[in-house]
């Protein structure tokens, strides 16, 4: 597309929409901002010396003409304005569309699924980065947003960068173009229903990072998730494609004889990995197929994940105090997510729960709680979410409250785990934030 002179809506600011606004503006769109929130004063500079005219997030605003929208993840598809916007026949894309409109040609390896793809995204980046260096990008999702390496690494002009992306369900409903070289579904569970409308919505969308792939590009597929299997039934893949197991070994890439194979080929030994938990594996796995997908040595491998030590709010080891050690799964944001962590553990675990209500079935979570001595809920949804888990579940109003109620049942060889099991939105900005305060909280006992 030439957006040069184009009327094009911005929805959303953050740290996408500032990226958007920023290669739009290079591009010579004529930007329009619609924010809930005033943006700051220094916002407010920066967007006025690019001439964007800002308004506010009142109905009338998506009444008028434009020749396209982006649209912030954060902005759900069932919202009024987005209804509105396609009963007007109005193209919505996000700025990951966007970013790979405008660029020239590079190497994504696309990652989403409900659970792991922070961890994944980072696993894959560092093997990129151990072959190819400098070339090798992350972002999407996990924080940079991909209009942000455009700009940084001018990838309008420069091609051939590794750029390892993480993408969520809200990133990829209203792609057009976008194709990855590579992509994944780790897994489908139920997360993101009030915003998508539905359960089968939400699946739906993972299904769209291979949409646009052709018989070259390489789609790697969980055979042990039966959701999944269901899904690429429906929305059939048109690429090839590579399987793994963690329970079988028929597949492209399996667990055997203390190794982690791929194409027949021993590639990693289990001994390597640092990471706890079952799921950590199926993380590294995946990695190790994009990697060797991409020609990358075995010996980078083993180096890279022997070196790989984990992702900060993932099951993050935060301190051991008297024989008490204390970990921070903040980004355990659904149930499956907290099953995730309680299966890495055996026993002892106090469990700190709650925060903003989803409306979440708590049914699965309760077949977990095998290793868990004490549940204590926080947060707006404390109540709901310890009430559904355990009878005798603690509540009290904050994390400082249940990190101190924790201290008062913790005995030496326990573990305080928060894997809160839903967003944070009630009491923090996102669960970067919630994860900083509690250790924050933990390093000060």
């Amino acid at each position: 597309m030439n957006y040069e002179g184009k009327k094009i809506l911005v929805i959303g600011l953050a740290r996408s929409g500032m990226a958007a606004i920023r290669v739009l503006h290079k591009l010579g769109a004529k930007i329009f901002l619609s924010e809930r929130k005033a943006p700051s004063e220094e916002e407010t500079k920066i967007l006025k010396e690019m001439d964007v005219t800002i308004y506010d997030q009142d109905m009338s605003v998506f009444e008028k003409d434009y020749d396209l929208v982006i649209k912030n993840p954060g902005v759900p598809p069932v919202s009024d304005i987005v209804k509105r916007l396609n009963e007007r026949n109005i193209p919505i894309i996000t700025e990951i569309e966007l970013a790979f409109d405008v660029s020239r040609p590079q190497h994504y390896v696309a990652i989403t699924g409900t659970n792991g793809k922070t961890t994944t995204t980072t696993i894959v980046y560092e093997l990129l980065k151990a072959a190819f260096k400098d070339k090798a990008l992350v972002g999407g999702n996990i924080g940079t947003p991909l209009c942000e390496l455009v700009l940084d690494h001018d990838l309008m002009n420069n091609e051939g960068y590794y750029i390892s992306l993480e993408i969520s369900n809200h990133q990829l409903v209203d792609i057009d173009r976008f194709r990855p070289e590579i992509a994944t579904i780790i897994n489908l569970t139920p997360d993101h229903i009030k915003t998508m409308g539905s359960l089968d919505a939400y699946y739906k969308s993972k299904t769209e990072v291979y949409r646009n792939m052709k018989d070259e590009d390489i789609f790697i597929l969980n055979a042990d998730d039966p959701v999944l299997k269901e899904y690429i039934e429906r929305y059939p893949i048109h690429c090839r494609v590579e399987t793994f197991s963690l329970e079988r070994k028929d597949t492209y890439a399996y667990i055997d004889e203390g190794y982690m194979w791929v194409n027949k080929e021993k590639v990693l030994p289990l001994e390597t990995i640092k990471l706890v938990g079952r799921h950590n594996r199926q993380n590294i796995i995946i990695a190790i197929m994009a990697a060797k997908a991409l020609g990358i040595r075995n010996e980078d491998i083993i180096e890279t994940i022997a070196n790989f030590k984990g992702v900060e709010h993932r099951i993050e080891f935060v301190r051991e105090r008297n024989g008490i050690r204390y970990y921070n799964d903040s980004k355990a944001t659904n149930t499956d997510a907290a099953i995730t962590a309680l299966d890495s553990f055996e026993k002892g675990v106090i469990l700190l729960v709650g925060g903003y209500e989803k409306g979440l079935d708590m049914s699965d979570m309760r077949k977990h709680l095998g290793c868990v001595k004490k549940i204590i809920g926080f947060g707006v949804a404390g109540k709901r979410i310890a009430g559904d888990l355990s009878e005798d579940a603690i509540i009290v109003e904050d994390l400082v409250q249940a990190v101190n109620k924790a201290n008062e049942f913790a005995q030496s060889g326990d573990i305080v785990l928060l894997s809160p099991s839903t967003s944070s939105f009630d009491q923090y900005s996102g669960y970067e934030e919630r994860g900083r305060h509690f250790k924050e909280i933990v390093n000060s006992l």
